[in-house]
């Protein structure tokens, strides 16, 4: 064979062998484009049927909501099977491995991940949470007859606090699922899960805390006594308002009665006045020690409380075993559930006009002393009205959530296992003892010595800025007041002492605190840099600045501060409450190691 022919043959045999190589590549990849083909199809076709299961088991568990706080037992347990029915199937669509293994493709698979997210979060509900709430029968977690039953509180304390937990963690999982990316219908079910989680999340919180609260507090284990204080924000003070008036409430058994009034102004003052800590004298002198009207300068509802029970019992010789402020916001809520409440000697008090028959109406119509006897009555009426009508227990644990959210509602009790139990929610009425995240404080105190508050409003925005090199960030506050006073017709009850030099201009003391173990940078008002007072309370730093607003006017307040050590990228806002809800935003950014 010549060399020609050999060299011939072997170009041949390489180009066979080629071809074989190009027809097993071609044949690999036929197999597997037919492979993810299948694979796709599968998962879109169990992405149809997971959606559908999806669809009929969200309308099944408004229905069983309804039912369940209806009352309607049975037709509840009906609907609670077929709602674990329906997510049992979306859960299972949605748990095959080729779903698992689709989970892993770039793009689609962080969508494939958030329906799956969707599915176990709707299932653990329908077998962790709903059939606790339908044992408990949430009815029982509101007056009847004039009288809480304090035993079956006791009774179902570990199922409410179990289904608690439960939507907890549900709302935990789903927050921990990435939005940023995913298409559009699947971002939106994400964000519509998560919503309709901490509302459910805000009822069965309130319910755990009230089962377990409830019945020593309303004496279960012996007679208790309580000051209910009514907050008065045309006069405002850091914790929502001044105290004006006051009622004693004896509780006994679940029942609750009204054993006595009383007025902040007969208190008087105090000289030698009582015992307050060095920091809050600081920044307030003695005033919170000296009248009871001014108690609540500083933020912390504890210490206001404890103050206003001693000047209480110095000069009544009452003892109680703790405070409960409420303000005319949250009885314009309850009314809204209980209807009307006429109260003594006074007019009827309805949820959409009692903020300003509270807080306008009686300043024309009443004189000092009578106005805060009404308040007093008013509140007593709406609490007895509320402990003998029949209410709607869906809505009245709404209005309670709603209202200590806002910090409408708040509580210290002299035991300080009872305050434990309160410490670290909104209900105690205090900044945290150390930040989660960074958390400012927007505590206002009125300093016209008027009834100026009601015409005022206010928004706050807080923006997340930069690093820095020792591991702090910057943050930027905006805080806004504007009045809508009128600029006459107004009467002395309302303009009162005029210390901003004009009647109808409302003074306002702004207390920035900072973020636990952070700094006052600047502060600048319309502007201008502005002078600002300043002290601490427990490792913040505050800073006290003097807004007056004319009637029409808008007043801007800038206050840069920083962190302490702690890179998080969003930020926490805690502001007094004030007649009309505040405007607010927070802007973040991402985590400084980030």
């Amino acid at each position: 064979m010549t060399e020609h022919a050999a060299s011939h043959r072997r170009r041949r045999h390489s180009r066979r062998r080629r071809r074989a190589r190009v027809r097993r590549v071609l044949l690999v990849g036929l197999v597997v484009v037919s492979v993810l083909a299948t694979a796709g199809g599968w998962v879109t076709f169990r992405g149809w049927q997971a959606r559908a299961h999806l669809v009929n088991a969200a309308g099944l568990a408004k229905d069983l909501s309804a039912q369940v706080l209806d009352g309607d037992v049975a037709r509840a347990q009906r609907t609670l099977a077929a709602l674990q029915e329906q997510a049992g199937a979306a859960r299972a669509a949605t748990g095959d491995p080729v779903w698992w293994l689709g989970q892993g493709v770039p793009y689609a698979g962080d969508n494939l991940t958030a329906v799956r997210q969707i599915s176990v979060a709707v299932d653990d509900l329908a077998r962790l949470a709903f059939p606790t709430l339908l044992r408990v029968d949430l009815a029982s977690l509101v007056p009847k007859q004039g009288r809480l039953d304090v035993g079956r509180l006791r009774a179902v304390a570990a199922e409410v606090s179990a289904a608690d937990q439960a939507v907890r963690r549900t709302a935990d999982r789903l927050r921990a699922v990435p939005t940023r990316g995913l298409v559009a219908q699947v971002r939106d079910a994400v964000t519509a899960l998560r919503e309709e989680l901490d509302r459910l999340g805000g009822l069965t919180s309130a319910a755990d805390r009230g089962v377990r609260l409830l019945p020593p507090l309303l004496g279960a284990d012996g007679p208790r006594s309580y000051l209910l204080v009514s907050q008065n924000p045309a006069e405002l003070r850091a914790t929502g308002g001044m105290f004006g008036a006051y009622a004693v409430l004896r509780a006994d058994s679940g029942r609750i009665r009204l054993a006595g009034q009383g007025n902040a102004t007969d208190l008087q003052y105090f000289d030698p006045p009582l015992k307050v800590d060095p920091e809050m004298r600081r920044l307030w002198s003695e005033l919170p020690g000296m009248y009871p009207a001014d108690v609540n300068l500083s933020p912390s509802f504890p210490t206001a409380a404890a103050l206003y029970r001693e000047m209480v019992r110095r000069r009544t010789g009452i003892t109680v075993d703790g405070v409960l402020a409420v303000d005319p916001v949250m009885l314009s809520y309850l009314l809204n559930v209980i209807g009307p409440v006429q109260v003594p000697d006074g007019p009827a008090l309805a949820g959409g006009t009692a903020v300003r028959t509270l807080l306008s109406d009686s300043y024309r119509d009443l004189d000092v002393k009578a106005q805060d006897a009404f308040y007093a009555r008013a509140a007593s009426g709406v609490f007895d009205a509320l402990f003998t009508r029949t209410v709607d227990p869906r809505a009245l644990l709404t209005v309670i959530s709603r209202s200590i959210q806002e910090r409408r509602i708040l509580f210290w009790s002299v035991r300080s296992e009872e305050q434990r139990a309160v410490a670290g929610t909104r209900l105690a009425g205090q900044l945290p003892e150390r930040d989660t995240v960074p958390t400012v404080g927007v505590f206002l105190n009125d300093g016209s010595g008027a009834k100026l508050g009601y015409y005022l409003r206010f928004s706050a925005t807080l923006t997340v800025g930069t690093c820095q090199p020792d591991g702090r960030r910057e943050l930027r506050l905006r805080v806004t007041v504007h009045s809508t006073a009128p600029r006459s017709g107004l009467t002395e009850s309302v303009t009162g002492m005029a210390l901003s030099g004009d009647k109808y201009t409302a003074r306002t003391f702004v207390s920035v605190h900072t973020p636990s173990g952070g700094a006052v940078l600047a502060g600048r008002l319309d502007g201008r840099d502005t002078a600002m007072g300043s002290g601490l309370d427990r490792r913040r730093q505050v800073a006290v600045a003097n807004v007056e607003v004319g009637p029409g006017q808008t007043r801007t307040l800038d206050v840069t501060l920083l962190t302490g050590q702690n890179g998080a990228g969003t930020a926490d806002l805690v502001l007094t409450p004030t007649v009309t809800p505040w405007t607010t935003q927070i802007t973040t950014a991402p985590r400084c190691e980030q």
